[in-house]
């Protein structure tokens, strides 16, 4: 496995929200970071069919563009009783003309577990992957989970996308309803980011 021992990191990611997390993750690090739109680039278009794939190309189209390190993640929610769906498509069972609507598509959520008559708990969980790649065309993946279930009526109003209705194994609260720090420090990415940070700095 490649070290990183480089100060400055891409985050091939236009999600402020999404570049500060990271930035807060690595910042004991002296690792500074600037993001795909700092850098005026496009996004690309994610034509994986998994977690990694997509995160491979956005890393990759990041390092080739600018020649700094890029780091990219893809994320979603696999329900078992859905067979493993939304999966790589959670966001875009959110899309509708006028942008993403995460409430439509937890209630979408609901209602086809309960036509498919589901049994509780109904069984879940956040994936996400993180892929480092060099300008040299080098890569390290490093996945992240999170286990737990899905809860209906939806609680809290935190968080985004799908967390007001999972509940993280071991916990009360659904993400939706936690701080977004405490979120952060037993998350999927933060899973992901432990691996990560694993190869950061000299051996």
């Amino acid at each position: 496995m490649r070290r990183f021992t480089g100060s400055e990191i891409l985050v091939a990611t236009h999600n402020r929200g999404k570049l500060e997390e990271i930035a807060h993750l690595l910042e004991p690090y002296g690792i500074s970071v600037s993001s795909a739109a700092d850098h005026g680039l496009p996004e690309p278009e994610e034509t994986g069919t998994t977690f990694v794939e997509n995160a491979r190309l956005k890393a990759h189209a990041a390092a080739k563009a600018t020649g700094l390190p890029a780091l990219a993640d893809d994320s979603g929610i696999e329900i078992e009783a859905l067979g493993g769906a939304p999966g790589v498509y959670t966001a875009d069972w959110a899309e509708t003309p006028e942008g993403r609507d995460f409430v439509m598509a937890m209630e979408k959520t609901h209602r086809l577990l309960e036509e498919a008559g589901a049994p509780h708990p109904r069984r879940a969980r956040f994936c996400c992957t993180l892929v480092l790649a060099w300008p040299d065309g080098h890569d390290e993946v490093f996945p992240g989970v999170m286990e737990g279930r899905i809860v209906w009526p939806m609680r809290g109003d935190h968080g985004h996308g799908y967390d007001p209705i999972f509940q993280p194994e071991g916990h009360e609260l659904t993400f939706g309803e936690m701080d977004r720090w405490e979120k952060n420090r037993i998350s999927h990415r933060a899973d992901a980011f432990r691996k990560l940070v694993a190869i950061l700095g000299p051996a």
